[in-house]
């Protein structure tokens, strides 16, 4: 099947450096597409033919209507179209609105990083689970940062496990503090990213944003707060349990993690597994689940954890085993988004 598109000013504005969203479609859709006498040709069968011309005819009439997209929100636009047919480019256009975060600017690139985005704009407790480098810490602290200028809260607690990474550290010399910080070490990162050093530093001087192990936070009941916890798949089955149960009047809680990393000693489960099982039918909670199609670091990140996942699959199927957990509680080293109620790419209330 061959189809024709006009090229028009508005149109060319949609080719990014080197051709790069063209070649997208042309990999999304398996179709060539290729300029010819001021016209784009479409070759290819015609469910992808069709679907290209839709995206590239959309993105035309938007250009038309005086809708202007900077190169990063192109490539979103076209990431989350093609990940979800079923929505408009208008729609997509409307929703990946730029928010401004001091110094940065943030938008979602994929379409699990919108509905995650959405999520956490509406639910009181959100769960955010898959690879790393898909944005979950990022977004949430983002939005955090937007909802302490907004005076939708009054304060940001940002939690992490103080768990080893695979590596026996042994003693570390100082104060409690200076013990725990390199494990808090990427929550600070985000937050120096993401706003002014010296705003962030009067924020925790003022204990406005407090930075801590998940331990620190027994005993008490946050209101008016902003509270994240990193890397809960390093959680105990007693620290999910306290942690939620910490979420006090006028609180938003984040919880992200990655179920195939998990660096607990043998025999323990994880909470955040376990939270999957207990409280994913609770209405008000929503879950959003990332894959590598969703990585905005390195293009060769997606690969790699392909790779690993391909292997670790491997290994399952040939009966070798592996020392990940699975959300049922054996051992799974597929890193595939678990056989539960909730699917890939949805948000479940």
């Amino acid at each position: 099947m061959k189809k024709s598109i006009t090229i028009t000013q508005g149109l060319r504005s949609l080719f990014g450096t080197f051709d790069r969203n063209i070649r997208f479609l042309e990999k999304s859709f398996n179709v060539q597409i290729q300029t010819l006498d001021g016209n784009l040709e479409i070759v290819g069968d015609n469910g992808g033919v069709a679907a290209a011309e839709e995206i590239l005819r959309g993105y035309s009439q938007l250009a038309t209507d005086g809708i202007r997209l900077d190169n990063g929100e192109v490539e979103s636009l076209l990431k989350i179209a093609v990940d979800d047919p079923t929505r408009s480019l208008r729609e997509i256009a409307s929703s990946l609105r730029t928010r401004a975060f001091g110094k940065k600017q943030v938008t979602p690139k994929s379409l699990n990083q919108r509905l995650y985005v959405e999520a956490i704009e509406s639910h009181d407790i959100v769960f955010g689970v898959g690879p790393a480098g898909t944005g979950k810490t990022y977004l949430a602290v983002a939005l955090a940062l937007a909802a302490l200028q907004n005076h939708t809260v009054s304060r940001i607690v940002l939690a992490r496990p103080a768990v080893e990474a695979g590596e026996r550290l042994g003693f570390l010399p100082g104060t409690l503090q200076e013990k725990v910080d390199p494990y808090l070490q990427p929550l600070y990162d985000a937050l120096y990213d993401l706003s002014e050093r010296d705003k962030v530093d009067r924020f925790l001087e003022k204990n406005v944003i407090e930075v801590a192990p998940i331990a620190f936070m027994r005993g008490r009941t946050l209101n008016e707060s902003f509270v994240i916890l990193d890397e809960a798949q390093n959680t105990t089955h007693e620290q999910m349990k306290m942690f939620l149960t910490r979420i006090g009047f006028n609180s938003k809680a984040v919880i992200t993690g990655d179920i195939t990393q998990i660096d607990l000693p043998s025999g323990k489960r994880s909470g955040l597994v376990e939270a999957i099982d207990v409280v994913s039918n609770i209405a008000g909670i929503a879950f959003v689940w990332f894959n590598e199609k969703d990585v905005v670091r390195h293009a060769l990140v997606q690969e790699i954890i392909k790779a690993y996942e391909a292997y670790n699959l491997s290994r399952v199927l040939t009966g070798e085993g592996s020392h990940s957990q699975s959300v049922n509680g054996g051992n799974t080293g597929s890193g595939e988004t678990p056989d539960h109620p909730v699917s890939p790419r949805r948000v479940h209330e």
